[in-house]
């Protein structure tokens, strides 16, 4: 396999596409922080190097420790048995490897963002590596993930106040609901091979009907929590305006799922959710862009 190659599926391995999700959140939490301590939403170069650095590291190691820990369910697993480390294209080992240079990499940029962040690396590993084990013991795993990405918005507000704030509390609950509603709606793709595993989860508990009224209330209160985000902020007009647009994306994404027509999973799980978040970061930019210059 060629260098190219190579490369394309460590990409690959850890959906690096997925990125989307969380790193807007962390930039908007690192912005909205500047904005409250400094009055300027640009907290600088340096931070922003560190803060994507150490976002990349977490979620690549995360995503390789996963597919290592969990090989053998997906190898089972007609959807993911294609996948590079059941399908043989990258080795536990390679995966492995991959994982501790990642956590490398983050506890260095974590060491230059201040002490907060590097002495709280060592919870943020547990529940990075952490979060394959939950589905074998509790249908909570959604919530796991939730803590755990939600973790990256609260770090980006961290990384410019060295401590926390109401904000960055409020942007970590918002993103805790948010990947909880997304991860039921994704997990109802495994509905069936989870009954019959043993892996546990919200759909596999609940059934696929209740499980998406769950998901519904979990991304009602995202909006609410997006909503008291930006009134503990003091955001301008231009966040609001996002905060609804985030709104309807929600509301859209439960609209195209329903328990008799499950076909549309893929685009509520990746293209609305890619939307949300960057709507979520164009909002915030415009917002304290807005408010720097008046």
């Amino acid at each position: 396999m060629n260098a190219a190659a190579r490369v394309k599926t460590y990409l690959d391995l850890v959906k690096f596409e997925h990125t989307v999700f969380a790193l807007p959140f962390a930039y908007a939490g690192m912005l909205l922080a500047s904005m409250e301590v400094n009055g300027t939403g640009w907290p600088g170069w340096e931070v922003l190097l560190w803060v994507t650095l150490a976002m990349a590291g977490a979620r690549t190691a995360a995503m390789a420790a996963n597919r290592v820990i969990d090989r053998l369910i997906d190898a089972r697993n007609p959807r993911t048995a294609g996948r590079e480390v059941p399908s043989g294209k990258v080795s536990p080992a390679q995966a492995w490897g991959l994982a501790a240079v990642s956590l490398a990499v983050m506890a260095f940029a974590a060491a230059q963002l201040g002490p907060l962040c590097l002495a709280l690396m060592p919870l943020a590993v547990l529940f990075l590596i952490g979060y394959p084990y939950t589905k074998r013991y509790t249908w909570l795993c959604h919530a796991w993930l939730g803590v755990t990405d939600g973790a990256a918005a609260a770090g980006g507000w961290i990384a410019v106040t060295g401590e926390f704030a109401p904000g960055a509390w409020l942007l970590w609950a918002a993103v805790i609901f948010w990947m909880i509603g997304l991860d039921v709606i994704y997990a109802t793709l495994d509905y069936r091979f989870d009954l019959a595993n043993g892996v546990r989860s919200i759909p596999a508990r609940f059934g696929i009907p209740r499980a998406l009224r769950i998901a519904a209330v979990s991304h009602a209160l995202t909006f609410v929590l997006l909503l008291a985000v930006g009134v503990v902020t003091g955001a301008s007009v231009w966040y609001f305006l996002a905060a609804l647009v985030m709104g309807g994306i929600l509301l859209y994404e439960h609209r195209i799922v329903n328990p008799d027509d499950l076909g549309r999973v893929n685009v509520a799980f990746f293209d609305a959710n890619m939307w949300l978040a960057l709507t979520m970061l164009a909002g915030v930019i415009l917002d304290v862009t807005w408010r720097t210059l008046t």
